[in-house]
């Protein structure tokens, strides 16, 4: 728990960010300044059975209960003085509940890889028009990986029994202000959403015949900025907001992490070192960087998230500490100066020179859709007998960077607009050593955001413009955010990971395809 000094009068919004490791309750005054804090700690996941990925969607509402519990206990900022609550969550983590808004299994996260080929079928003209269009096997990977259709096939009982498909953004909005409503914003899953109106498919859209479910089974959605509804007496006692306050709509926590960091122009891009790495850009026209991959919606109302992701990004850094830490962790355990586990790790990347002595990472730790392929699988080349340790994490750092920089140029590409500006959000971003290096790989000012709860924060935006603190998002936008220290590229550096990108990074997936394909062959994973 932290409470900041200093906080004045308010009022305060207050923004419930539920990620994949922690669930945070976060109070923001109308500049932007974090004034309170409580986070409650989540293991991200449990598995019974390889490659699922569960969660007690009950132990989701718990935690943010006990966050902000821990809020008031630890703060002298008056309930009364909070205007109105917002709530972004992880993205793709799904909640079947009954009719009492009960959840009827766990929580299937975002992390989850199970697939089913026991799939509904298409009717014989949209099966042509996508062999027509080479959309097949795209359109059969997006059938083979929607929740919905594994739990319809494996799971009927519990199907009939749903009356309520949530994503989790929906699931606390539910249990906040009882009502079953959630944010375009949200809307990233294997669902029929219309990516372009940012609503529900059409009635005629494939989706339909692709996914086992009934528009019924869906929330009402709002644009972000809506209020939603009240806080019930019901989450009012659990959670110690008054009754009454006002819930507005807000956006998947990458959505508003980018809106928190401040980038709302197509020229500024936004990466995000969480635990899935990203590079976003905002922009009002419909882009795909991938084709035939839709933009995801932005928690700006209109506009459009251009993003590229690594999925397990940051997530390797947190396994790198997992794994070989030990020795980190027990010196900042002992240390009596407050000396943190994380700049211990700083120390370790800049013992190493830039291009960690030839060690070449490719972060492809999760398969993907298009680029990379279902096949994909990660790889480190270049060891020799001069590799520590230090390498390998710098590496990976790199190798992260790497793959970030060639989703920009992607993006540059697709929509004709040179990114010019970075600014970088997400847990990683408080690391010094991980900001110089993005500054020299990519060539450019990299920006810390100047909170680091970029994504609460983004949340706390979209509510500022529904209680009327702003007229609209840009303007809220430059009254909450601004930048914090700012990286630039060393030149000297930045020319040895040029020809490293260039010459090395940007051929590996080329020259390793083939040999993955041969391995899921042998080893039938990833099937």
């Amino acid at each position: 728990m932290a409470s900041l000094p200093g906080p004045g009068p308010g009022p305060y919004i207050l923004s419930i960010d539920n990620g994949t490791q922690s669930v945070r309750a976060l109070l923001f005054d109308r500049d932007g300044n974090l004034a309170a804090k409580a986070q409650v700690f989540l293991e991200a996941y449990y598995s019974d059975h390889p490659g699922w990925a569960e969660h007690d969607a009950n132990g989701y509402w718990q935690a943010v209960c006990a966050a902000c519990q821990q809020l008031w206990r630890g703060t002298d900022i008056d309930k009364s003085s909070v205007a109105g609550v917002a709530v972004t969550t992880q993205r793709g983590t799904v909640v079947n509940v009954d009719e009492d808004g009960q959840p009827l299994r766990p929580a299937i996260t975002w992390l989850d890889q199970r697939s089913t080929r026991a799939i509904p079928q298409l009717a014989p003209w949209w099966r042509a028009i996508f062999r027509a269009t080479r959309l097949d096997g795209t359109i059969a990977y997006f059938r083979r990986e929607a929740e919905i259709n594994w739990i319809s096939a494996r799971q009927p009982d519990i199907w009939r029994r749903t009356h309520k498909f949530l994503l989790l953004s929906g699931f606390l909005n539910h249990r906040l202000c009882g009502n079953y409503v959630d944010s375009t914003g949200s809307q990233v899953a294997y669902i029929p959403f219309d990516y372009k109106r940012h609503a529900w498919a059409g009635r005629f859209d494939w989706k339909w015949q692709a996914l086992a479910i009934r528009r019924a089974m869906l929330p009402e959605l709002v644009t972000p900025g809506t209020r939603m509804g009240a806080i019930t007496a019901a989450a009012a006692a659990a959670t110690g907001i008054l009754e009454g306050t006002p819930l507005l709509a807000a956006a998947a926590d990458k959505a508003c992490e980018v809106l928190g960091a401040g980038c709302v122009e197509p020229h500024v891009a936004c990466l995000s070192y969480g635990t899935t790495a990203t590079i976003n850009t905002t922009n009002r026209k419909y882009v795909e960087v991938t084709r035939f991959i839709p933009p995801y919606p932005a928690a700006m109302p209109g506009a459009y998230s251009t993003e590229v992701q690594i999925f397990r990004g940051y997530w390797m850094v947190n396994w790198f500490k997992e794994q070989f830490g030990d020795r980190e962790r027990a010196a900042a355990a002992e240390d009596g100066t407050g000396l943190s586990a994380e700049a211990l790790f700083d120390r370790l990347v800049d013992a190493v020179p830039p291009g960690s002595m030839g060690l070449m990472l490719q972060p492809y730790w999760s398969p993907g859709i298009k680029v990379p392929g279902p096949e994909a699988k990660g790889a480190m080349i270049g060891f020799g007998d001069v590799h520590t340790r230090a390498h390998i994490y710098r590496a990976i750092l790199e190798g992260l960077a790497y793959a970030l920089r060639e989703g920009k140029e992607r993006i540059e590409r697709r929509s004709g607009i040179a990114i010019t500006e970075l600014r970088i959000a997400g847990g990683g971003s408080q690391s010094d050593a991980a900001m110089q290096l993005t500054a020299d790989i990519f060539s450019l000012p990299a920006a810390r955001a100047h909170v680091y709860e970029s994504s609460g924060l983004g949340a706390a935006i979209a509510a500022s413009v529904g209680l009327g603190w702003h007229a609209d998002f840009p303007s809220a936008v430059q009254a909450m955010t601004r930048k914090g220290k700012v990286f630039q590229p060393h030149p000297e550096h930045r020319k040895i990971y040029e020809q490293l990108y260039r010459r090395v990074y940007q051929k590996m997936y080329a020259r390793l395809q083939p040999l993955y394909r041969e391995i899921a062959a042998i080893t039938g994973y990833p099937e």
